[in-house]
This record gives C-alpha cells, structure tokens and sequence, in this order.
C-alpha cells in the first residue's frame, strides 16, 4: 500500500505527517524550532534548521523498509518568500512577515500606484506590510538593493520547500492569492505594478496545487507536490466533500474564515476589516477574513492565569458552564482592553479582575468578547448564498467554551467541529492524489 509523506510547516509547530492511502495516520512527528534574527535583528524563522530537519525525517522515513512512501508534499504558512540566486542558494533571511516596513517604503509604493484603496481592492489584499509579500520584494528592491540584484528566483515557503526535492521553481495559486498584494482578481493575472517594477521576472511559472513531478529519492520513485499554502490546504478535505454550501473557520495563531461561496467583490469598508480573497487550489476565488484571535487568547488567558494564581494549562481544563454563560450574556458588559484586535465597541477601561470572582468566570467572559469579535468576521465573509453550516477546525475546535459559546451566539448556523490538528497536511495528500 502506498504512502504519502506531508511536511506542514507552521509558525510555531513543525509537523511530518505519513499518511496511507485511505488518508489514515501512519505517524506523526512534532518539533519547534528557536528563531534566528536577520539582518536588522529582527527575530524569523531558522530556515536552515527546518530544512535540516526536514532532510532527516525524508531520508529516515525512505530508508524505513516498513514505509513505503510514493508521494512526498507540503503545506506552510504563506506571506513569507525564499530568495534563491542562480544556484539555489539562499540570498537573503527569511524575512517574518510581521517585521515592519519603513513607512517611508510604503507611502512610496502607494503613492506610485495610486493609493491604497485601489490597489488593495483589485489585489484583494489590505494594506498589512510585510504580509503582503508583493511589498516585501518592493521593499528588497529599493533598500536592499545589492541583495535585490542577486535574486534569481523569490519562491513563496511552501513551494521552496517542493523545491528543495523537486529542484523546479513554480508559483502556485494558493500562495499567490493569499493577500500578497501581486495578484489582480479581475484579470487573473498578476497586477501591472508587478510588471512595471520587473517583479513578474522573479516569479517562477505558476502551476495548480495538484501538479507534481518524479524524482527518485534514497532509491525509491516519489511524486513530488508543488506544495500548498496551510490555510487553503485546510479547506481542500470540505470542499470535496461536503456538497452544501459551508463556511470553514480554520483556527490557530490566526482564525481565518474561508466561504468558497461568495464571489462579490471586495469593499472599501471589507478590506479596512481584513477580509480578502484567497485562491483555491485551483484558482478559483474564496472569501476570506481574518483574525488574530489565537495570539490575543494566549496574551489574554496568561494574564488571567497569573491573576487568578494558576498553572499555565488551567484554561485547558475549562469546561462550558450554561448558567454562567447565560449571566454573562444577559449583563454584556465588556472587560477586555485587546492588544491584537480591534472591537465595535472600542476599548474598555481595563477593570480589576477581582470582578470575576473566579478564573472560571474571567475565562467564560473572555472567550464570549473573543466569539463576538468572531462572529463578526464570520459575517464578512457571507453573500448571497445561503448558508447554514459551519465547521471549525484547529485550536479551537478542541475547546469546549469557544465552541458551546459560538453555537449559541449564532443559532442560525449547525456548527461542527473536527477535532483534529492536521487539517492542512491532510489537503496537501489529497491535492497531490488529485481525488
């Protein structure tokens, strides 16, 4: 029986993951890696190190005579470019997509391209800095410019990672589509800016999610991916099988709603919200929004936890109350000041904690402003499909509160979960089956 081995690189967790043919778990490997800094000593991730341990876990599971591997795929998170000169080597660090651009960069850029609406609205991409990986290469050529004029290729991580055993250097929709500012949705095809600053020339042909190339490893013939950004992976397993409309709410550092059912076009007001397009795997357009919902829950349940004088896993070992839940709603008092987030409501007087008696209470309190803010990019993303389903996966699929919480805050929707953290990596084995 054949196998698929999937590397699903996240910003915090590294996964391999092998699967059978039925897209059953064979194993699964799990490590972190401690950041480097690049050049202005900015903290990013170690490049080098992922993918020493990548070539590890490859040549192990290859030379493993009870494996037998025939595919070889990777999903990773997107917003993030590798710079490779003439001979594969690297030319720059691996730049976090949450380091700043100098402002003066930006007014640049925009002031060049007719603003930020315009250009934000025919990318579907808001205005996010480094995380529009079209401004990091923009950024490169104009401040980095003796790094800039050795770049052979700019790949986008998943597809470098396809690349280090394929040695093809593709661009995929997936990572092309997910808010790099490169993309015009209304001429599929990437946007004139790109062209008049020569960016196109760096671009690798691009290709679907589903292509794959032959190469024979440790001596055994593999089908290598081209590699697919996470958050579209994610998606793959419900859009082939679920045939009603659905939203899917892919949760984690980052929660990002996805409905593959909207194709309206993008607002003013939608872009100042961060919702976006994203492309499927095949290139057609989802609507997305997103949320920093996962980092601002880590921030918020540390200090909670601290307050209250408890273990650093006590907020796992909540559990949903109904009474408590429903006091909490029927007073709707908001006691949260959110680093990350932005709220209708603006930002709260931080109150003394002492208010919520015990930690159980602080902790119901904190996950019902957290759904809200939720609900409310969920709501973004609705057109004029209807829809009545919603999955939610990752994170907070696992937790008990979140989940009771949301169903209850939104009736109008059947929310199921699927309690399982390799969502992406199971999207990458079956774009690369192609089933």
């Amino acid at each position: 029986m054949s196998q698929t081995l999937v590397f699903d690189i996240g910003r915090t967790n590294k996964k391999a993951i092998l699967f059978d043919q039925g897209y059953d778990v064979i194993f699964e490997k799990s490590v972190q890696f401690e950041e480097t800094r690049d050049e202005d000593g900015f903290p990013c991730d170690d490049l080098v190190a992922i993918q020493d341990w990548i070539q590890l876990v490859v040549r192990q599971t290859l030379e493993n005579q009870d494996y037998n591997v025939q595919g070889l795929n990777f999903s990773a998170y997107g917003a993030s470019l590798v710079h490779i000169d003439d001979a594969g080597n690297l030319v720059t660090p691996f730049y976090n997509y949450l380091k700043p651009i100098p402002d003066g960069v930006t007014q640049s850029f925009y002031k060049k391209f007719r603003g930020q609406f315009s250009i934000a609205r025919e990318t579907a991409s808001p205005p996010l800095g480094m995380l529009n990986s079209g401004l990091q290469l923009y950024w490169l050529k104009y401040e980095r410019p003796d790094l800039f004029k050795k770049i052979k290729w700019s790949i986008h991580f998943p597809q470098y990672l396809s690349y280090m055993y394929s040695g093809i250097p593709v661009a995929d929709f997936t990572s092309i589509g997910c808010h790099t500012m490169l993309w015009d949705f209304s001429k599929s095809a990437y946007h004139n800016w790109v062209n008049e600053e020569g960016l196109n020339l760096l671009m690798p042909p691009i290709v679907s999610a589903t292509t794959s190339s032959e190469r024979v490893l440790f001596g055994k013939k593999l089908r290598i991916g081209a590699g697919i950004h996470d958050s579209s992976a994610a998606l793959v397993p419900y859009i082939r099988t679920d045939e009603n409309p659905f939203l899917l709410i892919s949760t984690g550092t980052w929660s990002i709603t996805f409905n593959p059912f909207n194709e309206t076009l993008l607002t003013e007001e939608d872009l100042k919200n961060d919702c976006l397009n994203f492309l499927s795997y095949n290139g057609h357009p989802v609507r997305a929004a997103r949320l920093f919902l996962g980092a601002e829950y880590v921030l918020q349940v540390q200090k909670l936890q601290v307050f209250f004088q408890k273990s650093k896993d006590a907020h796992k070992k909540v559990l949903f109350e109904r009474d408590l839940f429903k006091n909490i709603q029927s007073i709707d008092k908001k006691y949260f000041s959110f680093v990350h987030l932005n709220t209708p409501w603006g930002q709260p007087a931080q109150r003394g904690w002492h208010v919520f008696k015990t930690f159980e209470k602080g902790y119901h309190q904190l996950i019902y402003e957290l759904v809200l803010l939720q609900v409310d990019s969920l709501e973004l993303t609705l057109g004029k499909e209807k829809i009545d389903k919603v999955h939610v996966v990752g994170g907070f699929a696992n937790n008990d509160v979140f989940v009771q919480i949301l169903t209850r805050v939104c009736p109008e929707f059947q929310v199921k979960t699927t309690h399982c953290e390799i969502g992406s990596a199971l999207g990458a084995a079956m774009v690369l089956s192609n089933l």
